[in-house]
């Protein structure tokens, strides 16, 4: 039987022609979408279903905001090296560096959500928090979502993107299981221990409905726009030859003479 003809067959609602025209879904993009719908807007209707509202708004703009740029990190050095390799193809650097958005960089509100989900869906929140915090302790592993490397005692971006979330509204479930989280990841570690920003995101993008498994999807969207940037500052002033020598230099082994 053939696939077109199979009411079986996979479909797409996504994005349709006509000789005239072109449809996001059931809206026409050049007579309802262009200059009329901000990327977002068309993003989340595209993706969740759904235009968000105004305090939602704020709360992806901001996420993303928050995710674009984390400095000189494995996603950037990657992009600068393909580029520096490939330069005709920047294409390939966003990509290479797109690679490194996973479970140890950048797309760790995935697991600090999943944690989260289950605190909020808990009869007993603190206890179940308590619960998670000591088994991470017991297994030397960090929580999902907390301890950074330089921002100490507390992560700054993850205490604004918090108090967005109390001040547009969005402030729910996720965020008070988070709030369990940090008290139980306290007493299991015996002093404090920061909420990171991916720890944040987690528990505003979970208040706002977006699922576990699609959460990963802001920091790729986020991140490419970064890495262009990264780009375009290596275009300028190149780094990429200096990167590869003082890796070689500091991790070569030159054997001693006589």
């Amino acid at each position: 039987m053939n696939a077109m003809n199979d009411a079986r067959a996979p479909r797409t609602a996504l994005c349709h022609y006509t000789t005239d025209a072109v449809y996001y879904g059931d809206a026409d993009l050049v007579r309802d979408l262009l200059g009329q719908a901000s990327f977002i807007d068309v993003f989340m209707k595209q993706t969740f279903g759904r235009v968000p509202s105004a305090g939602e708004r704020r709360i992806v703009d901001a996420v993303l905001v928050t995710l674009m740029e984390h400095g000189m990190t494995p996603s950037a050095i990657a992009t600068r090296m393909i580029y520096a390799s490939s330069p005709e193809n920047l294409q390939a650097g966003v990509a290479a560096g797109l690679l490194a958005v996973a479970s140890r960089f950048v797309g760790t509100m995935e697991p600090a959500a999943q944690l989260l989900g289950r605190i909020a869906a808990s009869e007993d929140a603190a206890a179940q928090a308590a619960r998670v915090a000591q088994d991470y302790r017991a297994r030397r592993e960090a929580v999902p979502g907390f301890g950074h490397h330089l921002h100490k005692p507390d992560d700054p971006r993850a205490i604004a993107l918090l108090a967005l979330a109390r001040e547009v509204g969005t402030y729910g479930p996720y965020c008070e299981a988070l709030g369990h989280l940090a008290a139980a990841v306290d007493v299991a570690a015996g002093r404090h221990i920061t909420i990171n920003a991916t720890g944040a995101i987690a528990a505003l993008l979970g208040d706002i409905g977006i699922p576990t498994a699609l959460m990963r999807g802001f920091a790729v969207l986020s991140r490419a726009a970064g890495l262009i940037s990264h780009i375009a500052e290596e275009q300028r002033d190149p780094s990429g030859r200096f990167i590869w020598s003082l890796v070689d230099e500091a991790m070569t082994d030159i054997p001693s003479v006589g």
